[in-house]
C-alpha cells in the first residue's frame, strides 16, 4: 500500500503514545506490562521494516549452498535435513558464514540491543 503513514510509522506512533502518555499514569504491574506491549510493537516495526530484505539474502545464500532455488521454507528444511543427516557440517564452505548471516539478522530484529550483537556489528564494520 501506498498511503502514509505506513505501518511502521503507525507502530512507533503508537508505541510513543503508550510509553510518553499512559505509562507515566499506570501502576508498577501495569506499566511492565506496557512496556512488554510497547516492546513487542517495536519488534513488530522491525520485523517490518527489515524482513524483505533479510529474507532475500537469506534466499540468495541458501541458493549458493544448496545449489539450486526455491522458497525460503523450502530452503530452510532442506538444510535442516541436511545437516541432520550430516550430509553439510561446518566444514562445508559457506555453511557457518549462512548460519551466522542468519543469525545476527534474526538478532537486528529481535534483540538490536544486545551487547553482544553490538559487538559483533562492530567488528564487521572494522
Amino acid at each position: 500500500m501506498q498511503d502514509k503513514p505506513g505501518p511502521t510509522e503507525l507502530l512507533a506512533a503508537v508505541a510513543h503514545f503508550l510509553r510518553d502518555e499512559l505509562l507515566p499514569t499506570l501502576t508498577a504491574h501495569h506499566a511492565f506490562q506496557l512496556r512488554v506491549s510497547c516492546n513487542a510493537l517495536d519488534l513488530v516495526a522491525r520485523q517490518l521494516a527489515q524482513e524483505p530484505a533479510a529474507n532475500a539474502a537469506e534466499v540468495a545464500r541458501l541458493t549458493k549452498l544448496l545449489g539450486h532455488g526455491g522458497e525460503l521454507g523450502a530452503l530452510n528444511a532442506e538444510l535442516a535435513s541436511a545437516v541432520a543427516d550430516g550430509k553439510m557440517t561446518l566444514e562445508t564452505p559457506g555453511l557457518k558464514d549462512h548460519l551466522w548471516a542468519t543469525t545476527l539478522a534474526k538478532l537486528s530484529v529481535d534483540q538490536p540491543q544486545y551487547g553482544s550483537y553490538k559487538r559483533e556489528c562492530a567488528r564487521e564494520t572494522k
